[in-house]
């Protein structure tokens, strides 16, 4: 995929010094773009910008914590073109952040928005955030969107936050749109990928995950591609890019569809209305009527 030329921009993209995430810092960096790699390990976040070509910066960033969210945040200075909200967790055991969130949803969802909204003073083009084909199986019950009232399920909440995501997009593209702005909100999934995000899964479950990568899954390389299209393609907010293969699992990317739950405007305003409440954030953008 051929990148445009990329000079006098800046990326912020988060979760950078591993997998999709390294893949799409390096090819925006190549393309001329400033990347600031966003990350919770700050070696392990220089060792990856060290096999980048161009212009790189690390910044510690822990989406678990609001502190650190707003820390980030509160230290941006200057323009920010594009932020690529991509780190994120998969079927991790059951844990609270340390703002008492469950773990998956407060890093997969809550993190990145607080961070958008944080930034948005500041981002000029657009926002892409990563979400998964997953976000079909997945369920949000506002009334228990930390998982208080019911058994934890890993892969459950995975989904339920992938879900959560495109909600996130779709809500952000029509409160960006009432409030007159030229920002872009946008989305993607990277179909099947082998990345380190399902590593720590044992038993039954790690077993079926490697037979789905054996069969099915493309490289971290073709994995971010669609994460690229959606970040520098001329496509309307509210786009949704993935692989173009047989069940979206693994191809070069074009614009897919979202499940009707994700398109699901009164939902994805409550969600937006929750997750403002729990965050202290996103209040400066109007609800579409």
């Amino acid at each position: 995929m051929d990148l445009p030329a990329m000079s006098g921009r800046t990326v912020v993209v988060t979760g950078a010094s591993s997998g999709l995430g390294f893949a799409t810092a390096r090819e925006l960096a190549a393309a001329g773009a400033q990347v600031i790699l966003a990350v919770r390990d700050e070696a392990k976040g220089h060792r990856a910008a060290a096999a980048m070509p161009g212009t790189t910066e690390v910044q510690p960033l822990d989406l678990s914590s609001l502190a650190s969210v707003r820390a980030f945040a509160a230290a941006w200075t200057g323009p920010l073109d594009i932020l690529i909200n991509n780190a994120g967790i998969m079927q991790v055991p059951p844990g609270r952040t340390s703002d008492g969130f469950e773990v998956q949803i407060g890093t997969n969802h809550l993190g990145p928005f607080a961070l958008t909204n944080l930034l948005m003073p500041h981002i000029s083009d657009r926002v892409v955030t990563v979400s998964s084909e997953m976000h079909k199986r997945g369920h949000i019950d506002l009334e228990d969107l930390n998982g208080e009232r019911r058994p934890y399920d890993s892969f459950q909440a995975y989904c339920d936050t992938k879900l959560a995501n495109l909600l996130f997009t779709f809500e952000l593209q029509r409160r960006l749109t009432r409030a007159g702005s030229g920002v872009r909100s946008m989305a993607a999934h990277p179909g099947i990928s082998k990345t380190n995000l399902a590593d720590h899964i044992t038993g039954l479950k790690s077993l079926g995950q490697k037979i789905l990568v054996f069969l099915f899954a493309q490289d971290a390389d073709h994995g971010a591609l669609p994460t690229l299209y959606a970040a520098t393609g001329e496509l309307p907010g509210a786009s949704y890019a993935g692989p173009d293969g047989p069940g979206e699992r693994r191809g070069y990317p074009t614009l897919v569809q979202a499940s009707e739950t994700a398109r699901d405007s009164e939902l994805a305003r409550r969600l937006w209305d929750a997750s403002s409440r729990l965050t202290g954030t996103g209040r400066n953008l109007p609800a579409a009527s």
